[in-house]
């Protein structure tokens, strides 16, 4: 009886894990289709970073950041409706945090880190009209954060 049983509970398992479900019936495989650049959509091509951050930037960023971006955005890894900030910087290439910032609709429409990213959040970050000087500010300030908290 004990054999029967395990007998049924392992094909009950392996009948419940399913087959490939990504495959099609001609067994083609599905396309990926890649982004043609990792610094996303927007009128940021190249950003010349600052060695050391500048304090004006900074503080600049941070308090567009306070008033437009921190009812959604934790300084810390913590998501809250958007993700956090903490590791951005190691994560993501300057042009596309800032294209991020700028262009958000397009990204949102087209990039496809910023797509998966949405995915996982499912709410659309909203346009703040934030200019391209502002956004720079903003990345000096996220900059900032991540040497702060000792990611490098």
């Amino acid at each position: 009886m004990k054999k029967l049983l395990s007998f049924l509970f392992i094909a009950a398992l392996i009948a419940s894990c399913g087959g490939d479900k990504g495959s099609t019936s001609d067994n083609k495989k599905p396309t990926v289709v890649k982004p043609k650049t990792d610094k996303g959509i927007g009128e940021t091509k190249s950003v010349a970073l600052n060695d050391p951050l500048d304090e004006g930037m900074i503080e600049n960023g941070k308090a567009i950041y306070q008033l437009k971006c921190a009812a959604c955005h934790k300084l810390s890894g913590k998501r809250v409706v958007g993700p956090g900030w903490e590791g951005l910087s190691k994560k993501r290439k300057p042009e596309w945090i800032m294209n991020m910032i700028t262009n958000v609709d397009v990204m949102l429409d087209k990039d496809p880190t910023a797509q998966k990213l949405l995915e996982e959040c499912l709410t659309r970050m909203p346009n703040q009209n934030v200019s391209v000087d502002e956004a720079r500010d903003i990345l000096e300030f996220i900059l900032k954060n991540d040497l702060d908290r000792g990611v490098q």
